[in-house]
Formats: C-alpha cells, sequence, structure tokens
C-alpha cells in the first residue's frame, strides 16, 4: 500500500534531504557535465523541490517528475503548472512506464522506502537510454539506527504494542556492496556506490517531533488512531533526545553513481 505523506509538512522539513540530493547532483555533473537538452527522470519527486534544482541544469531538457504520493504529485503540478518542460505523474517505480528512455535518472531519499531492489533496478535500466545515467541518493546500512532503536522500544510500551502486531519495518537500507551487485546484475556499467554519514541535529525536541511525525514515522502513523500520531511522535523524539548527543539523527546515506550499459 502506498504510504500517504503530509505534502506541506515536508516542503517545510525535508531541508536535510534536499541538501545532500544536490550535492550527490552537483559531484554527477562535475564529472559528466550536462548538455542542458536532455531528458531527465526525477524518480520520487515529492513536492517537486529537488526537480526544480534540476531544472536548472536542463534549460532546453524535460523532466518526468514521477511520485507514488497523491499529495505530493498535487504539490509538485501546483509547484510546475505552466512549464512545459515538466511532466507530473503518480507511479510506482517498481512499474515505473515511460513513453520512451531518458538520459538521466535522479533519485533523493526514496529507494529505501522500496523492498525489492533487484525489480527497481531492471525497471530503471529499462527506462534509461543505453548510457544514460542513475544518480541517486537513499538511506543506507546503519541509517537512523538510533530512531529505530528508539521507535521499537515505544512500539512495544503497553500504550502502543496492540496497534504494532505484525509489524515489519518498512525500510530496505542496503549497503554499498550489496548495491553494486544488483546494479550490475540489472545490466549498469561504471557503478560506484558509497556510504555517507550526515548527522543531522535539530533546535528542540519539537523540531525534531515534526520532523520524525513528516518524515520518518509515516508507516507506522497508519496503524495508530489520529488522536494517538503525535503522542508516539513524540515519545519516539523523547527517546532520541535522552542519549548523548540531544536532537540528533545519525544518517547514514547510500549513494549511487551509474550507467546504463550499452549492450542488448
Amino acid at each position: 500500500m502506498t504510504l500517504e505523506w503530509d505534502a506541506a509538512e515536508y516542503e517545510v522539513v525535508s531541508v536535510p534531504h534536499v541538501g545532500w540530493g544536490v550535492g550527490l547532483l552537483g559531484r554527477a555533473l562535475e564529472r559528466r557535465p550536462l548538455r542542458g537538452d536532455e531528458t531527465a527522470i526525477d524518480a520520487g519527486c515529492g513536492t517537486g523541490k529537488i526537480t526544480e534544482l534540476l531544472l536548472r541544469h536542463l534549460p532546453d531538457g524535460t523532466v518526468l517528475a514521477v511520485d507514488a504520493s497523491a499529495a505530493m504529485v498535487e504539490a509538485a503540478r501546483e509547484r510546475f503548472a505552466g512549464d512545459g518542460r515538466v511532466r507530473v505523474e503518480q507511479q510506482d517505480l517498481v512499474r515505473l512506464q515511460v513513453e520512451r528512455p531518458v538520459d538521466l535518472i535522479f533519485s533523493t531519499a526514496t529507494f529505501h522506502w522500496i523492498q525489492d531492489h533487484e525489480g527497481l533496478f531492471g525497471r530503471l535500466a529499462r527506462a534509461l537510454k543505453p548510457g544514460g545515467r542513475l544518480v541517486v541518493q537513499c538511506g543506507g546500512k546503519g541509517n537512523i539506527a538510533r530512531v529505530m532503536g528508539a521507535t521499537e522500544e515505544v512500539m512495544d510500551d503497553e500504550r502502543f504494542r496492540d496497534f504494532f502486531e505484525g509489524w515489519e519495518d518498512p525500510w530496505n537500507f542496503a549497503d554499498a556492496e550489496t548495491t553494486r551487485a544488483r546494479l550490475e546484475a540489472a545490466g549498469f556499467e561504471e557503478v560506484e556506490t558509497w556510504l555517507q554519514d550526515e548527522v543531522t541535529r535539530f533546535g528542540s525536541i519539537d523540531e525534531l517531533a515534526r520532523f520524525l511525525k513528516t518524515v520518518v514515522l509515516g508507516r507506522h502513523l497508519e496503524r495508530l488512531p489520529e488522536s494517538e500520531q503525535q503522542p508516539f511522535a513524540d515519545a519516539v523524539a523523547e527517546k532520541v533526545a535522552a542519549a548523548e548527543d540531544a536532537f540528533t539523527i545519525n544518517y547514514v546515506r547510500l549513494n549511487i553513481l551509474a550507467t546504463r550499459g550499452r549492450g542488448p
């Protein structure tokens, strides 16, 4: 089932994710600049913040902005209303359909929500032209470990325990080596994958709770009645903040640079 997002809140609090994505895109383009007339996909476009930045490099190109969330798609469509360079579609990436292959697929903070990376990478390879590029940043092995531990403790609290019967973690935090092998099996070449620590600090426990509720705990909150959602997020934030380095989330990002092979 597709996770729905609070697009307005995400627009406000997603500053760290935008920064990581922009940094990786800049690194990729330093190595191999764009001409400016390429076709691209923003895979998991959210509200369109990153799409907007990608367009700066494509003055004569086009972007297909894709997200599985109806709320995110609506926000992105509002952002790009009247811009003929952008088409926004609601699609599941593991079932991605394109009219014709593109030159570049870019994605930030999305792939860790997808369990089937083998299927995903095969689908993305088919959506790229031979020689097309994949530039991706997402959560990797060890990501938000302290938050996950705190969340498990709160889930086991008597107040919330019954809501999480049969629970399975929604994330797929893959390591660099496994990801490289999966990409090569899907037909990618010149594959680079690496993990990068990104410690993210917040100014207060309220700011931390707001971020967790909007960005991290969506699948958990789906299980809870509305009256329990904010108390759950607050309880997780309190446990995270109780650690020595309070108001901090220890992110680990999985970075991917790869090229679609030119073979059949």
